[in-house]
């Protein structure tokens, strides 16, 4: 057997980030009564704050601004371009979204029945640059804590994906090699190229089928196609 251990990307690859980010957002325009404001629709404030938020998270995972200012700047530039006066922003919206967010369930199709084949036969891992605070909660949520051995996040780390600092981390942390490790994620650049940056074979999830021309160890758009591969 060519891998002992399996490093997992948690959004986007088991944990239905858009899914569950969607069905927060659309409690918190309820709960707020965005509705009185007459000025956007709960489908324009979900598309808007997605927009925002993948941005601020690019600008995030190259270093260019905090967690804290991630978090306090979203919603303010979401809501600004939606037209709300500033001042009528609710102070508590980010920490509420905080709250809500791990709390909801939704994983990808075959997320449980996948990592219930892998268990006896590999050592699972994750590796994110989620936030400490928030990714233990998602996953006792979802009922994925039991499958993980080591969970590294970039603030344990010190480093941010595709950094091969932080891969170096998780193999030194799990005491894995290069050689017997693969990354499963959906990003490209983050997963799969950071992980061929550390001499780690990779499993690009493109459930969207996005076109690309990169050069993968393995490609799959459903994760019960891993059964293929392991």
């Amino acid at each position: 057997m060519k891998y002992r251990h399996i490093f997992f990307d948690l959004d986007h690859t088991l944990w239905d980030f858009e899914k569950n980010a969607n069905e927060t957002l659309h409690t918190l325009f309820e709960r707020h009564n965005f509705a009185r404001f007459g000025t956007f629709t709960v489908e324009q404030f979900v598309s808007v704050y997605s927009d925002i938020n993948h941005a601020l998270w690019r600008m995030y995972q190259s270093n260019k601004i905090s967690q804290q200012q991630l978090r306090e700047v979203r919603f303010v530039r979401t809501l600004t371009k939606l037209g709300m006066p500033e001042d009528q922003i609710p102070a508590t919206i980010s920490a509420e979204f905080t709250d809500i967010l791990p709390q909801k369930t939704a994983v990808f199709p075959y997320t449980h029945e996948v990592l219930d084949y892998l268990k006896p036969n590999y050592r699972l891992h994750l590796i994110t640059n989620g936030f400490n605070d928030i990714q233990s909660l998602k996953l006792a949520s979802s009922n994925l804590t039991h499958y993980f051995e080591e969970v590294i996040t970039s603030e344990h780390s010190g480093h941010l994906k595709p950094d091969p600092r932080m891969f170096r981390h998780a193999l030194e942390r799990t005491g894995a090699t290069a050689a017997e490790s693969l990354m499963i994620g959906d990003n490209l650049e983050c997963d799969v190229l950071g992980a061929y940056n550390s001499g780690i074979d990779q499993v690009y999830f493109n459930p969207d089928k996005r076109r690309h021309f990169n050069q993968i160890t393995h490609e799959i758009s459903c994760l019960s196609e891993l059964k293929g591969i392991l």
